[in-house]
């Protein structure tokens, strides 16, 4: 037959797992607003019954159950969707970066606008035409000088404020890998203390969630993927184990960033080729000098992650280094820069050199004003234009940082306006440099200044257009998908009240039934044997 004081125990395991059951609602309660919690419940199973299973076993009626126990205290999480959550926030960390970094060049271009390079274009253009109806008049002429440098201004002003934001872009690049290097290490130190719990029989769930919230973190600059590596000793079959997590590349391959509590350092490097023809890669520093991004060296094992092994459309870290600017190499070895910026810095450049090439060579056709005093004489010669655009360092080749109006045309009567020698009145020349604004250029793909700059701006606002679009369509996705997991994994109030209630009297009614074995023993110990008294 069973125990006497059976029943008290079996009522003090009801107490026991209840009150467990509260202190876990507090928790949740007190966690209700913070980051990355997920809530937590106690598994309780019913302890075996009585009796045993044995020769010697007493028999009775029936199999008495004994209780209940806490047979474990488990955070409730979905790796199904935490895996969703992490694919989109990935895209969403490349898309919002890219977004910002065109709408910071949009900020520069702001076309159309007043103040704009069309604009300028426009307006030079114009005083040109100006010019050759006018091409006696000092004043015209100095209209016209004064246009051009205001274009020359306004490309210098543009390349300067691009490369501002490549600057920055470099800087942003350095922080935000120091940032993931950081992340790195704090995994591999969570991944060092759960071990450490975990051997003894323990699931420590806060650990679980920091955790997965530093992951939650990492998602956003790179692609990754995440092993469960088992601690062994004492650990639970339903515990989580430390988490090996790799980099995916585009050929299909990983790279391991952290490995038990081992974390690598990704070191951002540049590659530059020396005139033998080696090649080197020194560190990508903090200065304002651009140099071209190409690889993540990490150091748990030496793998080199270059650009193309990075998959397109994937996290910050690939959206940074392709809107800043990278070094792509060919199958003969031939290195070049590509990029967001790096392109459109070298589309300016293209169009302010094929400009200034093509409107020089029309000044240098013309002839410059023959300037006579009042009798008739001629004080300066009217000779063959010069120079018109030129670099501001000779020592570079023009371009729309390296331009400005030569310093000779500071004298107005060397604009070459006339087409023939001596003719005060002949302004065919400036005809042929305003016509330039509809001249097919080859340099240009056989397009006009204008019309190349146009599309330029075209360019960056489609490319603007589908980075908004698809970071709101990452948006989206990741506010769904995060709905979905805080259905499961946070904490509601009115559930968590709900509960308490339900532990509450649940623990109530375990303490009346030992207040019920109480007085029953009472009766058994203190009552029985005394007949007549």
């Amino acid at each position: 037959m069973a125990s006497t004081f059976m029943g008290l125990e079996t009522s003090k395991r009801g107490l026991s797992v209840q009150q467990s059951a509260l202190y876990t609602t507090g928790h949740n309660i007190s966690n209700a607003n913070t980051v990355g919690y997920s809530r937590q419940r106690v598994n309780m199973e019913a302890t075996a019954g009585f009796p045993g299973i044995g020769m010697n076993s007493p028999k009775i009626p029936g199999y008495l159950g004994t209780g209940a126990q806490a047979g474990a205290i488990t955070r409730i999480r979905d790796q199904f969707i935490d895996t969703q959550f992490r694919q989109e926030t990935t895209k969403l960390g490349y898309w919002g970066s890219k977004t910002e970094a065109i709408s910071q060049i949009e900020d520069v271009v702001t076309e159309p606008s007043e103040y704009g390079l069309n604009k300028a274009f426009d307006e030079f253009y114009a005083a040109m035409q100006t010019l050759s109806t006018s091409p006696e008049s000092s004043a015209t002429r100095q209209v016209a000088v004064e246009k051009a440098a205001s274009l020359a201004d306004s490309f210098n002003y543009l390349t300067t404020q691009i490369s501002q934001i490549q600057s920055n872009l470099k800087n942003q690049i350095n922080v935000e890998t120091k940032n993931v290097n950081s992340i790195l290490t704090q995994l591999a130190q969570l991944n060092e203390q759960i071990k450490t719990t975990e051997v003894n029989g323990y699931l420590p769930n806060d650990l679980y969630d920091a955790r997965d919230l530093l992951v939650d973190e990492l998602s956003q600059y790179m692609p990754i993927s995440i092993e469960k590596v088992a601690s062994g000793g004492n650990a639970k079959d339903i515990a989580e184990g430390s988490y090996t997590i790799s980099m995916k590349t585009a050929d299909g391959t990983s790279v391991k960033l952290v490995e038990g509590n081992k974390a690598s350092t990704l070191t951002a490097q540049t590659e530059i080729k020396d005139a033998a023809g080696a090649i080197s890669n020194p560190d990508f520093d903090g200065s304002d000098t651009f140099m071209p991004f190409a690889q993540f060296t990490s150091s748990l094992d030496g793998t080199v992650i270059k650009m193309g092994n990075m998959p397109e459309g994937m996290g910050m870290l690939k959206s940074l280094t392709n809107s800043y600017g990278y070094v792509e190499t060919n199958a003969a070895g031939d290195m070049s820069t590509k990029g967001l910026l790096s392109d459109t810095l070298a589309s300016f450049d293209k169009l302010a050199y094929e400009f200034a090439t093509a409107f020089n060579e029309i000044h240098k056709s013309g002839y410059t004003y023959e300037e006579k005093d009042a009798a008739g004489n001629v004080i300066t010669p009217s000779v063959l234009g010069g120079e018109f655009f030129v670099p501001i360092d000779p020592s570079k080749p023009l371009s729309a940082s390296n331009m400005k109006v030569s310093d000779a045309l500071k004298n107005f009567n060397l604009v070459a306006v006339s087409s023939r020698p001596g003719e005060a009145g002949n302004g065919e020349n400036a005809i042929a440099m305003s016509n330039l604004k509809t001249k097919l250029l080859v340099g240009l793909g056989n397009a006009s200044t204008q019309t190349f700059y146009q599309g330029m701006i075209g360019d960056i606002g489609v490319k603007g257009q589908q980075a908004i679009k698809m970071a709101s369509n990452s948006t989206n996705l990741q506010l769904t998908i995060s709905n979905n997991r805080a259905s499961v994994s946070s904490v509601s109030l009115d559930e968590e009240m709900t509960n308490m209630v339900m532990f509450q009297q649940a623990y109530n009614a375990s303490a009346r039934m030992i207040t019920v074995m109480d007085e029953t023993l009472d009766k058994i110990i203190n009552g029985m044997g005394r007949v007549g008294l």
